[in-house]
């Protein structure tokens, strides 16, 4: 595999649409080819090689391509959008949408990441150091199709709404989360080790929920059912099963309404 390593400059005044940061785009290009590269700063149009110094060289595909971005990237876009295949790292906090669309390959981010991370993400891994934004696997605004399959792994705190319309793939959260977990769900599997507040699982048809630590408000849609024994990534233990939300239509097979679930450990 080939390294193609991104040092940030000076921080831009305005936010950067970076979209073509991304092994796919890279793939077969070299450094002074990927630098001249457009990026968007507000309404007008710039160079990649204007923001980041370019060095090293790309694979011949996405698949032989890794991107190294030595830093923050605070104020850069959409990194790793709809990427196939490849390695991207990031060596510092990043900025909303990363990974938005992705359907293969790795994206590990060392510090946070900010709003809209993993939207609609088709495959692919996403791993993060640090803390998750808002809207963490969720779908795009006004749009009905959240992450669909992958996995995206936050190991510090995540915001609110995440896993929005979520219908597959796994998020998994080794600390806390704020308000609406997998609301409008209809599949995939979201993992809170933490503690959650409220509006879990609210007009989910179909998926999993589990909490290891607190839930503030269980929703009232959900009917506790009985006490299973499960092994959820890793860990043993006893969790109280929920089903609903009640108070939303469901579909059948073969001849048994299938339910969202809550599993909250003892």
């Amino acid at each position: 595999m080939e390294t193609v390593t991104l040092t940030p400059k000076a921080q831009p005044d305005l936010y950067i649409d970076a979209e073509n940061i991304t092994p796919d785009a890279f793939a077969g290009k070299t450094a002074a080819e990927i630098a001249a590269f457009h990026v968007h700063e507000g309404n007008q149009t710039g160079l990649l090689g204007t923001y980041f110094d370019v060095s090293g060289k790309a694979g011949a595909t996405a698949a032989e391509t890794k991107i190294v971005i030595k830093g923050d990237v605070l104020k850069v876009k959409y990194i790793g959008m709809r990427m196939t295949a490849g390695e991207i790292l990031v060596e510092g906090s990043a900025d909303m949408y990363i990974g938005a669309w992705m359907e293969g390959g790795r994206i590990h981010v060392r510090g946070n990441i900010d709003a809209f991370s993993g939207t609609g993400m088709k495959g692919g891994e996403i791993e993060v150091d640090g803390n998750a934004g808002n809207y963490l696997g969720a779908a795009y605004r006004g749009d009905w199709r959240g992450m669909q399959s992958g996995t995206i792994r936050v190991h510090g705190n995540a915001g609110s709404d995440i896993g929005t319309f979520m219908n597959g793939g796994t998020i998994i959260i080794d600390g806390d989360v704020d308000v609406h977990v997998g609301t409008h769900a209809e599949g995939g599997t979201i993992i809170v080790k933490g503690n959650g507040k409220s509006k879990i699982g609210g007009q989910m048809v179909k998926g999993e929920i589990y909490v290891f630590g607190t839930i503030d408000v269980m929703m009232p849609g959900y009917v506790y059912r009985k006490d299973v024994d499960l092994e959820v990534d890793g860990t043993k233990a006893t969790f109280a099963m929920y089903e609903g939300d009640m108070g939303e239509r469901h579909g059948k097979r073969k001849g048994e309404v299938i339910y969202g679930h809550i599993y909250q450990k003892y």
